[in-house]
């Protein structure tokens, strides 16, 4: 069972370290969803961090479909943070009419040889998710798709995680379920999907807001549930 939880500090990433989480995702910008955090924190984070740090790449909030100008932007981004010792990227593309961008996909892994991905929750506006899925496994550098099977929640969407955790085994790649899991719905989603890669905002965090540190009982209390979860099968 692997948690992974977001950073978009410093003190963020010295406590998730002390933790029990498994990775973080660096990011700026959690009202506008995670964004490129800047190069000083790349470098501090990674330096500070015991656990890998995983770097949102993503110009803006707009959409996920990007001009010319956006993927300069992020084959820079990506340079900086292989330069700052990244282990990997948390990155996605999708075209207007919501299929995997290939093109621009083919671009930004190219930058980024050599360094696991993530393929963040552009998945989620992909119009055929089990076919994307197939598309995204055919990439060696792409380990994970985090998503919430397209819903606003990952507990709505329940049944449809199920259903491509069973594609995501079959062609090789990772689910990694996010957006509102908690202590209080992460049983239910694990034992019905079969999911094991988890990811964590508000809800490892005190009083399950940003503008608050992370909880180190709060981690530990999912990583407690995860092994009991674990031993039961």
């Amino acid at each position: 069972m692997h948690i992974e939880v977001i950073a978009t500090n410093i003190e963020d990433v010295k406590l998730a370290s002390q933790s029990s989480a498994n990775r973080i995702e660096l990011v700026t910008g959690i009202a506008e969803g995670g964004l490129t955090p800047s190069a000083g924190l790349m470098e501090a984070a990674i330096r500070t961090a015991s656990i890998p740090v995983y770097v949102m790449i993503r110009p803006h909030s707009q959409s996920f479909t990007y001009s010319e100008d956006d993927i300069a932007m992020m084959i820079r981004d990506i340079e900086v943070a292989k330069l700052a010792g990244a282990p990997g990227l948390v990155l996605g593309t999708a075209t207007v009419e919501r299929t995997v961008d290939t093109k621009v996909l083919d671009k930004l892994l190219a930058a980024a040889d050599g360094l696991d991905i993530t393929f963040h929750r552009a998945f989620d506006e992909l119009a055929d998710q089990f076919e994307a899925l197939k598309i995204l496994s055919a990439y060696p550098q792409i380990s994970r798709v985090l998503t919430s099977g397209g819903q606003e929640k990952a507990e709505q969407a329940v049944n449809h995680l199920a259903q491509l955790q069973e594609i995501a085994e079959q062609v090789g790649v990772a689910l990694q379920a996010g957006s509102g899991l908690s202590i209080h719905n992460t049983e239910l989603l694990v034992r019905k999907t079969g999911i094991s890669q988890l990811h964590y905002g508000g809800a490892v965090r005190e009083m399950g807001s940003f503008q608050r540190p992370i909880s180190i009982p709060a981690i530990s209390e999912l990583r407690q549930l995860l092994e009991r979860i674990k031993n039961d099968k």
